[in-house]
């Protein structure tokens, strides 16, 4: 009962999630299985972990999140503005020119407060 438009997005779906199930499957009963403790041992970047997992971070972590999370979402609202950039006209130019502007006006804030410094 789909609409024919939307067999080849289907199709595509199908084949793309059936190849990644095979290739997750023959990994599992083809690869080598040779467990050691450092193998199986915790992996965070490189770094052995020395203390418990709820010990306090420092805010830097949650400033770099939080401006990450910024500057992300300006990724996400900058790519429909690019395409329909001529459709939009001088209104969506100079909506896009305040948007950017703020973004830029909160960069300065934490650059002068020194969250992108890192010690």
């Amino acid at each position: 009962m789909l609409p024919r438009d939307f067999i080849p997005v289907l199709i595509t779906f199908l084949v793309v999630g059936g190849f990644a199930w095979i290739t997750l499957l023959a990994t599992h009963l083809l690869g080598p299985k040779r467990y050691s403790p450092e193998k199986m041992d915790t992996y965070e970047c490189g770094v052995d972990y020395r203390d418990d997992a709820r010990s306090r971070f420092s805010i830097k972590f949650y400033l770099v999140g939080v401006l990450f999370v910024i500057f992300d979402l300006e990724v996400v609202f900058m790519y429909p503005w690019a395409v329909n950039f001529r459709e939009l006209g001088l209104f969506g130019f100079a909506s896009m020119g305040v948007f950017l502007v703020i973004l830029t006006i909160g960069l300065l804030y934490e650059w002068k407060k020194g969250a992108l410094e890192w010690e």
